[in-house]
């Protein structure tokens, strides 16, 4: 046997543990980095977060308290937190009305154009019809149409037919400006059906309502999830189309607040409950239904 051949081996085991204490630095390394960046992200959420946090606190301490100094004084005293403000708010026709209203014009709002967007995605998608592509190229123009341009003229026209200032003229004009993003949306996903599915329901006597709402409507479950929380969320935070369009004698919940900050400009002890009121249910909407709406969105916008 050769001196390079009996060296060979030598040079393997020399290089195993070699290899072996790269490797594990390698994941020390990477580890490293991968706890860094969850500190970072970690720390950036309670950053985004803090406002919401402020607002909660400040809803539970009393005039007295918020005027004496800022909402961090309770981290030092909690015992300072109290429920009055909530007490006194939910007492207040003025609020539950308003939320209330808010509630009939956000659920109509987002059922309809669910509704509307699903069957004319699943027209655009999959339904052969004289200018069609013509037809989904005008609804993808749609979207970038502001909604401040049909503010005047939506008005004036509202205000001929009587639905000037009043929830049904306000629900409207959410569906018509919600209903290009929810045909463009459902329209992607739809179209991504595997057309051997569809024409397999056909075959077994299947008609287009069967279809769409047997096959078509469980399978673009997530995008319709996703459009759903967008609509809501919305329409719900909503102020310029409220304080145009609503009734003011009965007005949503963020015109509610905006006329108290108007009337008692230092009033505190009711905005921050108002606002953490009309702040917790598109919070709890979204993230219940967080994995729904990225997942509906992404597939509806790159497939």
């Amino acid at each position: 046997m050769s001196a390079a051949a009996q060296a060979r081996p030598e040079a393997r085991t020399g290089a195993r543990p070699a290899a072996r204490a790269g490797s594990r630095a390698g994941r020390l390394a990477a580890g490293a980095a991968a706890g860094a960046v969850r500190v970072f992200l970690v720390l950036a959420a309670l950053f985004w977060l803090m406002p919401a946090l402020g607002l909660l606190i400040s809803s539970f301490l009393s005039p007295t308290d918020l005027n004496r100094g800022g909402w961090w004084q309770a981290l030092t005293a909690p015992t300072r937190l109290t429920a009055d403000n909530y007490e006194r708010l939910l007492a207040d026709d003025t609020i539950t009305g308003a939320l209330l209203s808010t509630v009939a014009i956000a659920v109509p709002a987002t059922l309809l154009v669910v509704g509307l967007g699903s069957l004319a995605g699943y027209a655009f998608a999959w339904l052969e019809f004289p200018g069609r592509d013509w037809l989904f190229l005008i609804v993808v123009g749609l979207l970038v149409v502001p909604v401040q341009v049909a503010l005047i003229p939506v008005s004036e026209l509202f205000g001929a037919i009587g639905l000037f200032e009043t929830t049904a003229g306000v629900v409207l004009f959410h569906t018509a400006f919600g209903l290009p993003f929810a045909v463009f949306l459902l329209r992607n996903f739809f179209a991504e059906i595997p057309r051997e599915l569809l024409e397999a329901a056909r075959l077994d006597g299947a008609g287009e309502l069967r279809l769409f709402a047997r096959v078509v409507l469980p399978l673009g479950g997530p995008a319709i999830a996703s459009l759903a929380i967008f609509q809501f969320l919305w329409v719900w935070n909503d102020m310029l189309v409220a304080l145009v369009f609503a009734d003011s004698a009965n007005p949503p919940i963020t015109v509610a607040l905006q006329q108290q900050v108007r009337q008692f400009g230092n009033n505190i002890d009711v905005l921050a409950p108002g606002a953490f009121l009309s702040m917790v249910v598109p919070l709890v909407v979204f993230f219940a239904f967080q994995r729904q709406f990225v997942s509906g969105v992404m597939a509806g916008a790159v497939k």
